[in-house]
């Protein structure tokens, strides 16, 4: 429906987005490590550090070659693992886009357990409504839900560019096409969607995600920010300028940096 290119959402808090570069550095890494060590590797790799609720609620015992790791670890490491280049494409492009701005509001380390957080509540809703099934569940798209829900409750205005249908560039508020995903994780997870996509891991980072932003963001990050990412302005109100300025000078504009999403641009 819409693929996420770029938004305008400079960074406020901290200077480098350096968990979300992590964080696609090591998705990347082991996708790569496990694709290029052949089928019967990433199998193992899949049996052995994927979540398989049958596995982890005691049901089914995993073959003893396949066990590597103790089993309530596979609620977080099966997010580091992925089916195809697409799968892990698609997943990384959404945490460039979105998760430097969930960790500027939140903080490096906040950000991490965040993250984590919401990989582990997609797990355990999978193992809810699927408890005996003995299909691995890999991919970071639980965590990946709970940033782009945590990004929709902080910076619904800010604009970003998409592409509609996979080919149509657009400039738009970000509430449209993040309340048109979540929305479409939902009524896929109701409708008891594809096999093949675990919509209810989908919607356990939502759920995790919404909530855990409202505890772990910064004080002072405020929700609901207007179209520049600060916060709304009430009709009526003069927004209030952050530091003086001369009568004969231009507010300083924010230095350039490193990485996406550098500055603001006017709406």
């Amino acid at each position: 429906m819409f693929i996420p290119l770029y938004d305008t959402n400079r960074l406020r808090h901290i200077k480098l987005q350096y968990v979300t570069i992590g964080l696609i550095a090591l998705n990347t890494l082991i996708y790569f490590a496990t694709a290029l060590g052949g089928e019967q590797f990433s199998n193992a790799a899949v049996l052995g550090l994927g979540y398989i609720p049958s596995v982890v609620h005691d049901s089914v015992e995993l073959a003893p070659q396949f066990v590597v790791i103790p089993e309530s670890l596979s609620y977080v490491t099966y997010s580091f693992l992925h089916a195809d280049i697409f799968h892990l494409g698609g997943n990384m492009l959404f945490l460039w886009v979105f998760g430097d701005n969930v960790e500027d509001a939140l903080g490096h380390i906040r950000f991490l357990v965040f993250y984590l957080l919401c990989a582990i509540a997609g797990a355990f809703f999978q193992g809810l409504v699927a408890w005996d099934s003995q299909v691995p569940l890999i991919g970071a798209s639980g965590a990946i839900a709970g940033v782009v829900t945590a990004y929709l409750i902080l910076y619904p205005r800010v604009k970003v560019w998409v592409l509609a249908f996979a080919r149509i560039p657009l400039r738009i508020p970000a509430f449209i096409p993040l309340i048109l995903w979540i929305l479409f994780q939902i009524v896929m997870f109701a409708a008891g969607g594809e096999d093949q996509v675990s919509w209810a891991c989908h919607f356990g980072g939502i759920i995790a995600g919404a909530v855990l932003v409202l505890i772990l963001r910064n004080r002072g990050v405020p929700l609901l920010a207007g179209a520049d990412g600060e916060p709304a302005v009430a009709a009526g109100q003069t927004p209030v300028p952050a530091g003086p300025v001369a009568s004969n000078e231009s507010p300083a504009q924010p230095a350039p940096r490193w990485g996406r999403g550098s500055a603001s641009s006017p709406d």
